[in-house]
């Protein structure tokens, strides 16, 4: 998700359209994301992980200082940090990352791409030495990892959630020469690999729903008492048993953990239908239950 030409489309009509920072043989950047790209940025040489500093992007993103190329966030140690590498080796205009922002309680995201750059991965793809719940990386190769720390070096700033102190920063980082973490000396030039393909599913009109064996449910929000009441029917119209609570979590949980529901259509739909019933309390709509 490139958000950059509709939250900044100033950015976009400034772009300088002979920068190298396009991927080899597609667009780039090639894995989905949440995340602000100026490809088109003179110099943009500089990657910006604001790591669970969600809001920390978008204001680096509005100051675009020169040298910056991608900004975004990496909340977990594992997928989002595949998905970091991938999005870095296949533009070789990239030769600096900066961490900044909070670190991810639990997943430890800035620690372990600081353990990455500094240790590797083990045997099983594991970051060595990452205090984080499951640092395993699973969606990339070591030779994609080996290509990562060869290509970029990493500037720690975690911990800054001031966005123009880090624009600062970039600003001085793209005036420099670039040094990659696993070399001490010269960097050396890795061709950034084409990433492995991936199965895409187009989705599909759903066909007609059977009934749930385990019965129906008619959800009926009670606005002045702040819950939703969920009555449980059987299919020949029982009455069976209402569930209450106030948020839409706590009753599909209830409902799924007690197995009342049977089918994973139909617990799909519950909870969907849920969540549509507690927003209609919250913003004052009235609540049609779809198929009801």
């Amino acid at each position: 998700m490139n958000l950059s030409t509709d939250m900044f489309p100033e950015r976009e009509a400034s772009a300088d359209s002979g920068t190298d920072g396009s991927a080899a043989g597609g667009t780039w950047p090639p894995e989905a994301g949440e995340y602000f790209v100026f490809p088109g940025a003179r110099g943009c040489h500089i990657a910006v992980s604001t790591l669970a500093s969600i809001a920390l992007a978008e204001d680096l993103a509005r100051l675009a200082p020169r040298g910056l190329c991608i900004v975004g966030k990496t909340e977990t140690e594992n997928i989002g940090i595949d998905k970091l590498i991938r999005n870095t080796i296949t533009n070789p205009a990239i030769h600096c990352l900066v961490l900044a922002g909070r670190d991810s309680e639990g997943h430890r995201s800035g620690a372990t791409l600081r353990s990455l750059c500094e240790r590797g991965v083990d045997k099983r793809m594991r970051v060595v030495g990452s205090p984080g719940r499951r640092p395993l990386l699973k969606n990339v190769t070591r030779t994609e990892v080996d290509a990562f720390r060869s290509q970029v070096r990493m500037v720690d700033m975690i911990g800054c959630e001031d966005a123009d102190i880090l624009a600062g920063q970039i600003r001085t980082l793209a005036r420099q020469t670039h040094m990659p973490c696993g070399e001490q000396e010269q960097a050396r030039f890795v061709k950034p690999l084409a990433p492995a393909p991936v199965d895409r599913v187009e989705a599909v009109e759903p066909s007609k729903v059977a009934l749930d064996k385990a019965g129906y449910f008619v959800i009926l929000p009670v606005p002045a008492k702040g819950i939703l009441s969920v009555e449980h029917y059987a299919n020949d119209n029982r009455f069976l048993r209402v569930i209450e609570g106030k948020d839409a979590r706590n009753l599909y949980s209830t409902i799924i953990g007690n197995g009342w529901v049977s089918q994973l259509s139909h617990a799909a739909y519950l909870g969907k239908e849920l969540e549509r019933a507690e927003l209609s309390m919250k913003l004052g709509f009235k609540y049609i239950q779809d198929g009801i």
